[in-house]
């Protein structure tokens, strides 16, 4: 649980819950990309920045409970750019060998270049193929939803290699054949493009890693980004409990305080009972992983139920403090938009539940 913390790993949660309240919070009335702006700077300069790279001296054998750690720290706050806080991490990149690992790698670490990761395609297309042909590799497909695709310099997309099966392959935008078909934003604010690759020619030395390996090194990214989804979520809900604890011993009209009725009392004690089994299994799973443990089944349930909870958590919030809380400017509003796209991103939860009941009953893996 959290109480359970090395002093490193209370000294980060320190840092990062002070670093939210000093420089993220007071931001709240400016615009995104200058809020970002200035998180991104002051980040850099209390050395959070990097906490996502390979080269992280902060928890280096505990970086998976350190992110977690971070993450719903920042997050219990509900400060504005909660994205801007941490630099890119390699993601399937990581170990990547030459050329890759400078004309790639180092530019994505240092700021100098955006990627982004092609997994999905729309429902009706085929899965992007790829052929090689000397030392080329030639790209035909689509891919959706590749988050911030739309300015980003590379694609890191997932690509049956004929012959040797998925691959995960390095595509630069600026390619010819690359087509940006759709620039689109979710509920949450964030922005998704579509691709399209008509005889797109690669280097083959832009396969990441050995031909035909690729699912498992998108599957470890895709189960990273569960994790930080379910550490944001836990972080909102101690942000939601903390505001509907001030809402319910506030008094009503008549001097009572709000939270004196059973029913009002009944569903915030659910909440509280939920948004402890929601971190209890967040940082569990973080500690598995830490230890190098397959955690794919452990990942995609606290990604559910974190999500899930979150969801829940707000919907309530907002039915108890009432009118006021649909209004757009209000905090549970706003939140409300940004983690009903969890439920979605990174495997909708129904398909999560399938794949977990497969891990157990067909290959017996994890320990739900």
């Amino acid at each position: 649980m959290p109480e359970q913390l090395n002093p490193e790993l209370l000294a980060l949660r320190d840092r990062c819950a002070t670093f939210a309240s000093e420089h993220m919070v007071p931001l709240g009335d400016l615009d995104y990309g200058d809020a970002a702006a200035k998180v991104r700077a002051a980040s850099k300069q209390v050395g959070l920045f990097g906490l996502t790279q390979p080269d992280s001296e902060i928890a280096k054998d505990s970086k998976q409970l350190a992110l977690c750690v971070a993450r719903e720290t920042l997050a219990a706050a509900n400060p504005p750019a909660m994205d801007a806080v941490f630099g890119p991490s390699a993601g399937v990149l990581g170990q990547v060998g030459e050329p890759l690992a400078s004309t790639h790698l180092a530019p994505l670490l240092a700021g100098e270049k955006r990627g982004s990761f092609g997994f999905t395609e729309p429902d009706d297309a085929e899965p992007t193929r790829g052929v090689i042909e000397g030392e080329r590799l030639i790209i035909n497909g689509q891919k959706s939803y590749v988050t911030g695709g739309a300015d980003a310099d590379f694609i890191n997309a997932l690509v049956r290699i004929e012959g040797h099966g998925p691959s995960m392959v390095v595509i630069d935008t600026e390619t010819e054949g690359v087509i940006l078909e759709k620039r689109f934003n979710s509920l949450d604010g964030s922005h998704h493009a579509a691709f399209r690759f008509e005889q797109v020619s690669v280097p083959v030395a832009h396969v990441i890693g050995e031909l035909g390996q690729g699912l498992p090194k998108a599957m470890r990214q895709i189960g990273d980004v569960r994790l930080l989804f379910a550490a944001q979520a836990c972080g909102y809900l101690i942000w939601v409990m903390d505001l509907l604890q001030t809402h319910l011993q506030s008094p009503d009209k008549s001097g009572a305080p709000r939270g004196d009725k059973d029913v009002v009392r009944w569903h915030y004690a659910d909440l509280r009972i939920k948004a402890f089994a929601a971190r209890s299994m967040l940082y569990r799973t973080a500690r598995l992983a830490d230890q190098g443990e397959n955690i794919v089944n452990e990942g995609m349930a606290c990604k559910v139920f974190a999500t899930e909870c979150i969801g829940e958590a707000v919907d309530t919030a907002i039915q108890l403090v009432g009118g006021s809380a649909l209004v757009d400017d209000h905090p549970l509003a706003i939140l409300y938009k940004k983690v009903r796209a969890w439920r979605l991103a990174e495997g909708a939860s129904d398909v999560l539940r399938l794949n977990i009941g497969r891990g157990i009953l067909e290959l017996g893996k994890g320990r739900v």
